[in-house]
């Protein structure tokens, strides 16, 4: 095999289409166990889960294929810049979420081959975007304050998590004893009340 076409995204995007499929849907099954595993470890320190972002950098800094899995909260001591939060920033188009990346292939050819070109310069623009929270939107006027933004937003997602959480096991606590009642009578109430708790 040329190990050439695993330099990048778009130099894999340009050799064989199946093949190209057939690499990203193998990194894409070990991200899924890697993702399990994080979530066990968020549940365990944290108490709850937020999400996992999993994806490709569209012009990446290295000249070897990967893909990034990282929690979503990017108030880390390791980001440091602007260009730095942006390349991972959900909507300002440099992360290349890897389920949009799988799409393409299901596209019309004409689709995935613009999608494919993966021109550095139109890419490497957007890191020099203004920074703004990806919660909210809001401006932010430098790394400092957007980091404490960002904790305050992570704060809050931890509270309505754990609250959440708790109706669910008060719920669940309160009718213990009358599920077999309700699977003879109603089988689909107990269900879709927990389903309503658990989407608040």
């Amino acid at each position: 095999m040329d190990t050439t076409v695993l330099t990048s995204l778009r130099t894999l995007l340009k050799g064989d289409k199946a093949h190209a499929k057939q690499v990203i849907v193998n990194l894409s099954e070990d991200a899924s166990a890697l993702r399990q595993e994080i979530e066990g470890e968020m549940l365990k320190r944290y108490g709850f889960k937020w999400d996992i972002w999993t994806g490709f950098h569209a012009a990446p800094s290295m000249s070897h294929l990967h893909l990034h899995v990282l929690s979503a909260d990017l108030h880390s001591e390791r980001m440091k810049s602007k260009k730095h939060y942006n390349s991972f920033h959900p909507k300002v188009g440099f992360f290349l979420d890897i389920n949009e990346v799988l799409s393409w292939f299901d596209a019309e050819d004409s689709y995935f081959n613009s999608m494919a070109k993966l021109e550095p310069k139109p890419y490497e623009a957007l890191l020099k975007e203004d920074l703004a929270c990806f919660y909210c939107g809001s401006s932010m006027k430098n790394i400092p304050a957007l980091k404490a933004h960002l904790e305050e937003e992570l704060d809050k997602l931890a509270t309505r998590e754990k609250n959440k959480a708790e109706r669910k096991r008060k719920f669940e606590e309160k009718h213990a004893g009358k599920e077999e009642a309700l699977e003879v009578s109603n089988p689909k109430r107990l269900k879709g009340d927990l389903e309503y708790i658990e989407s608040q």
